[in-house]
């Protein structure tokens, strides 16, 4: 049996204050998210010693919102029940799938890293953007498959199963929930220019056509019989745990209602995005305009 916080048997009822008083930190991955945060830290304090501009609002998502949400949800008390509440691990899920692949690529990793890296590592990173794997692995439709179709086979096969028993499983999936998450959305929202980018109408259509995938997904998980990972939550000793059904029956609920509410978030993102992008193409076009005239009237006036 996996355990977490010394033992499954320790495990208080959960409630809300748990998620903050019954944490699970390894140490490995407070090392890891120390690291990048310095890492991108160090990157934006080298462009303003030097004088370049670095808005403040992208170090708060990526520094914050995205680090900040992937430490909590592997480290605090949402890793600590992720393995005794279906419905804890449920959140859990939507914040590494969606929650932190957002606020990541709104961070602009990539633009830092190609300002402030010097020649030879910037050269390297420009050959992997530029590679045929990176390309292959930023395909839209293979994205969009990615990251609609990863969750019923984690919760439809042996695989979520197999998590709730494997220490290295279960941080496998997290990995791999916010791999799927960066590769479909890091094109769509994300200001870095990695492959796989396409139109705005386009990225529109992309995202709005993973909502009806969530919105069955959780309705299934909602109103199958079968327990999922049933034979692993009828074995738990807690005394306080509810019914495995009605706990799933929550999850599936949570999968449904976050899933709508983080892809309308998702929709208000791309389409501010879009204005924006349309506002500059539309100055520089005003822009190559004027040029064009005050050329005009300085070959009138010569003539």
């Amino acid at each position: 049996m996996r355990t977490h916080g010394g033992s499954d048997h320790d495990l208080p009822p959960f409630g809300l204050s748990r998620v903050f008083t019954e944490w699970d930190a390894s140490l490995f991955v407070t090392v890891a998210v120390l690291w990048v945060c310095g890492a991108y830290l160090y990157g934006v304090w080298r462009l303003r010693s030097r004088g370049d501009r670095w808005p403040a609002g992208r170090t708060l998502a990526f520094v914050g919102a995205g680090m900040g949400s992937f430490y909590l949800a592997t480290s605090s008390g949402l890793a600590a029940y992720d393995t005794t509440l279906l419905s804890v691990h449920m959140v859990q899920h939507m914040v590494l799938t969606m929650l932190v692949p957002l606020a990541l690529a709104l961070g602009a990793p990539v633009t830092l890293a190609l300002r402030t890296l010097p020649g030879r590592p910037r050269g390297w990173l420009l050959a992997v953007l530029h590679s045929p794997v990176v390309r292959a692995l930023s395909f839209p439709p293979l994205t969009f498959a990615l990251f609609v179709l990863s969750p019923w086979a984690l919760y439809f096969t042996g695989w979520y199963d197999a998590s709730l028993r494997s220490t290295y499983v279960h941080e496998a999936m997290h990995v791999h929930l916010v791999l799927v998450g960066a590769l479909f959305l890091w094109p769509l929202v994300g200001v870095d220019p990695v492959p796989g980018r396409v139109a705005y109408p386009f990225r529109m259509l992309l995202l709005v056509m993973t909502l009806p995938f969530h919105a069955f997904l959780g309705v299934t998980i909602m109103n199958q019989e079968k327990v999922i990972g049933g034979s692993w939550y009828a074995h738990l000793p807690m005394s306080w745990l509810p019914d495995p059904a009605e706990d799933q029956h929550l999850a599936g609920g949570i999968l449904w209602g976050t899933g709508d509410v983080v892809g309308l978030v998702f929709f208000v993102v791309l389409f501010v995005q879009w204005v924006r992008s349309s506002m500059r193409e539309a100055e520089r076009e005003d822009r190559r305009l004027d040029r064009m005239e005050r050329r005009s009237e300085y070959d009138h006036a010569r003539d």
